[in-house]
């Protein structure tokens, strides 16, 4: 059973061993991305010349899900605009937290600007 959403940035910090990566990797054995979220974290690796194809198996093998971006998730997204358009967030953002909508999760990031962006979801911001 799934426990939280990550976002691209919580995902980052653990790999590149940034501040609040730490807080990132016990949460793994019980933690989903939306493909959307995965595929930031395979470009900015990439843009880093780190990334591996074993990166993923690994993850996995941790426990972590890389779920479908569905239709659900984007009328989610779509919706979420209005209400985030002010504090910047991306598609990408919106992809996350539509995510942990529809799971009923908290969704963790490393991103403050996420924190009240959406009543009742709960946003764990990990620096």
């Amino acid at each position: 059973m799934s426990k939280a959403v990550l976002d691209a940035s919580a995902l980052l910090a653990m790999l590149h061993e940034e501040a609040g990566g730490e807080k990132v990797e016990p949460l793994l054995a019980a933690a989903v991305i939306s493909s959307v979220n995965w595929s930031e974290v395979v470009q900015k690796s990439i843009a880093r010349n780190v990334w591996d194809e074993s990166i993923r198996a690994d993850l996995e093998a941790l426990g972590l899900s890389i779920l479908p971006f569905t239709r659900e998730d984007a009328e989610g997204a779509a919706r979420l605009w209005q209400r985030t358009r002010t504090r910047g967030l991306s598609l990408g953002d919106r992809a996350c937290l539509a995510l942990g909508l529809r799971l009923g999760l908290p969704v963790v990031t490393t991103d403050r600007a996420w924190r009240g962006a959406v009543p009742g979801l709960d946003v764990r911001v990990v620096r």
